[in-house]
């Protein structure tokens, strides 16, 4: 359990010492005196900067291969035009 008259615990952002700001209003290291208020993780993101999932990813469509479908069609087309044919002209005969 924390100690509640110690105040706030803290964790140094440059010598990384586990501390206790004993409730006084600017939470300084003890050992190397860096400001806590000044931490770079507190600290709001720049405008130049995005972040991991601000960018929209892109979408990758693959080409269309229209060419090679419509000459299938034609041999289907040219296929069912000559079975089509051939029997009635075996009813002729």
């Amino acid at each position: 359990m924390p100690a509640k008259d110690l105040g706030s615990k803290y964790v140094c952002f440059k010598c990384s010492t586990k501390f206790y700001d004993m409730k006084k209003p600017d939470p300084l290291c003890p050992k190397c005196g860096a400001d806590q208020r000044e931490s770079p993780a507190l600290k709001p993101a720049s405008e130049g900067r995005r972040g991991r999932l601000a960018a929209a990813p892109k979408v990758i469509e693959p080409e269309p291969e229209e060419p090679e479908a419509a000459e299938e069609e034609e041999d289907l087309d040219s296929f069912d035009d000559d079975a089509a044919e051939e029997p009635a002209e075996e009813e002729d005969i």
